[in-house]
């Protein structure tokens, strides 16, 4: 049929789109950094460039999510309904996915054409030609979610969510036209009247909508988008400010990082050094009582550190690692209930992406916050190991003879992924490159390694490795670039601020206020995914630290070890459903597998907690 040629056609074309826009952004820092070694100047426009094919890479990536259907969502009350129910799920949560993004779209069209002048560009490129991947992201995520149900015989849901939608974008539709014409159609001025009063009253019924349907299913960054606009609305305020805030956010220095070190780590997962590492660690560590589990932390530590989601690696190597570790006696159990734990211990390490994002919300530097989560994340790991070792003692686990011979061949065979801390480290803090050319770097470094020198990520596997990391940074920064819009609504109704004055008044004692931070995070890093909970918590929680004397960054390392921990954190904690799917194992017995190793971190997170030192000793010892 034509229409199926069509489609073939379009998503051949927005994957070529995208997997040149990654690349891109993965060469140019790579090329600026060479071309300022080798004369006094970098490559003209090479920021600009680079921060918006990241706005590319953020919208072509949240269109090909929005096809595989893959968006990041609270699935916990999909997973409980009942089968027959699931279906009217689906049309409720496919409705107000298509009703909310029609609504950005309108927001995202009325930036563009109203926010920037037609004559300004970026290098060769007009700005509104840049900025226009945008709305055009937002209409096709929107027909997506409508397609959903398009094929069944439910009409009159898609024309509501088109009309509904477009009901959201009278304010922008108005604003794009009163300016383009000078004597707009009286009707659509009283339209616009019209919407902001029924808007008014209906906004809270509507985010209580929203919330009902983010248990449903629905992606988060409709439901936090959502919410955002509603918000603005009640307070006539303007609607493209969201979009606007979403485009600031994206366009930052440090936010380049985040989609170079995730491709960096699909580029590690998809090779075969996860072998190598297992190899590596198995040999070195094999010998000591408990050295295979100590292994399977480290690797699992590796591995998330660079991808900056716990559940890639439980996803990517949980298999590898429980088939290694039921071959040498550790039972089922305990083995995928250390495995489920150690996905999530990674993200307190350089370069972990959560660290970078939090840096850059809470405005402190993101050299310190790396220096600051070493040695919690130290912490963290000895915790699991410790456990580890005591298991293996106990059921004595037969250990694995030394081999001097085994353990430096392995070394030998795994030198160059072991180097690339080495290098990141040594660029970045060593002051050679700037954050996103160290995310770059890395991406070129690893490239070179698995396709040309280990040769087991064949070149014509690279669009696939891409295809597998574009859903996720789509998810992912969509998620951040509409959060951004809450955020600043937070700030902006001084939300922080009446925060701030009521703890004061009600709490008094320094400690008191710790364990109820503890206890809140716990519950968001059970709900939210770190990442929109960085950018929506964050700003409630900084004047309540600076409330209190505590220090930026060990609040910083505080907040990242909770949420660390609500991945694990039954029963919505995300780890436990990746972990589900990865061991086939029914969540009740994902939950009783790693409540030994929950509560062993909840311990190390207590003495992170009220210990600062770990957080702030070793900076102040480098002098950071």
């Amino acid at each position: 049929m034509v229409v199926d040629r069509i489609r073939r056609y379009f998503r051949g074309g927005e994957n070529v789109l995208a997997f040149a826009a990654l690349a891109l952004l993965s060469l140019i820092p790579v090329a600026e950094v060479v071309t300022r070694l080798t004369s006094d100047s970098g490559i003209p426009a090479a920021h600009d460039y680079i921060v918006h094919l990241v706005l590319w890479v953020t919208f072509l990536g949240g269109m090909i999510t929005s096809r595989e259907d893959r968006h990041l969502a609270m699935s916990v009350g999909a997973e409980l309904l009942a089968r027959r129910t699931r279906g009217g799920s689906r049309i409720f949560t496919s409705f107000v996915s298509a009703t909310i993004t029609t609504g950005f779209m309108w927001s995202a069209l009325s930036m563009v054409l109203l926010g920037f002048d037609p004559t300004e560009r970026i290098g060769f490129l007009p700005i509104r030609v840049a900025t226009m991947i945008m709305p055009i992201g937002f209409a096709v995520m929107s027909y997506r979610f409508i397609s959903r149900v398009f094929r069944e015989p439910y009409g009159p849901i898609v024309i509501l969510a088109i009309l509904f939608g477009t009901f959201l974008g009278v304010g922008p539709i108005v604003n794009i036209v009163t300016t383009i014409s000078a004597n707009p159609p009286q009707y659509l001025l009283s339209l616009n009247d019209l919407f902001y009063t029924v808007g008014g009253v209906a906004a809270w019924p509507v985010v209580i909508v929203l919330i009902v349907a983010a248990l449903a299913g629905t992606p988060l960054f409709v439901v936090l988008g959502g919410i955002a606009y509603m918000l603005f609305v009640r307070s006539g305020g303007a609607l493209a400010v969201i979009t606007n805030e979403s485009y600031t956010l994206l366009i930052g220095n440090t936010i380049p990082a985040i989609p170079l070190f995730t491709f960096t780590g699909f580029l590690l997962s998809e090779s075969g050094a996860g072998d190598r590492l297992v190899r590596l660690f198995r040999s070195w560590f094999g010998w000591l009582p408990g050295g295979l589990l100590v292994m399977a932390v480290l690797v699992c530590t590796f591995f998330t550190t660079f991808t900056g989601a716990s559940g890639v690696t439980i996803l990517a190597l949980g298999g590898l690692l429980a088939f290694v570790l039921s071959q040498r006696g550790v039972g089922k159990n305990f083995g995928n209930g250390i495995l489920t734990a150690a996905g999530s211990v990674g993200l307190l390490f350089p370069p972990s992406l959560p660290i970078i994002l939090y840096g850059v919300v809470a405005q402190i530097s993101i050299k310190s916050m790396f220096v600051a989560g070493i040695l919690p994340g130290i912490v963290m790991v000895l915790a699991l190991s410790v456990i580890g070792v005591i298991y293996a003692v106990r059921t004595r686990i037969k250990v694995i003879p030394f081999n001097l011979k085994e353990a430096f061949a392995s070394l030998r065979e795994s030198v160059w992924e072991i180097l690339l801390p080495v290098v990141i480290l040594v660029a970045f803090f060593g002051g050679f490159t700037t954050l996103e050319e160290t995310g770059a770097i890395a991406v070129v470094y690893v490239f070179l390694v698995e396709v040309l020198i280990h040769r087991d990520l064949p070149l014509r596997k690279i669009p696939e490795v891409m295809l597998k990391c574009l859903p996720i940074l789509g998810g992912v920064l969509v998620i951040l670039a509409m959060a951004k819009g809450l955020s600043y609504y937070i700030v902006d109704a001084q939300i922080p601020v009446h925060l701030t004055t009521w703890v004061q008044a009600h709490v008094h004692s320094r400690y008191v206020f710790l364990i109820l931070l503890n206890i809140a995070l716990l519950v968001t890093g059970a709900l939210m995914d770190i990442y929109s909970a960085i950018l929506v918590v964050v700003p409630l929680i900084l004047p309540l630290g600076k409330l209190f004397g505590i220090d930026p960054l060990h609040l910083g390392v505080i907040f990242l070890a909770n949420l660390e921990l609500g991945f694990l954190t039954p029963p919505v904690g995300l780890n436990l459903f990746l972990a589900s799917y990865t061991f086939n194992q029914p969540l009740v017995t994902v939950y009783k597998n790693v409540l030994p190793f929950l509560l062993a971190l909840l311990v190390t997170v207590l003495i992170i907690t009220y210990v600062p030192w770990f957080s702030t000793g070793l900076g102040r010892l480098l002098h950071f």
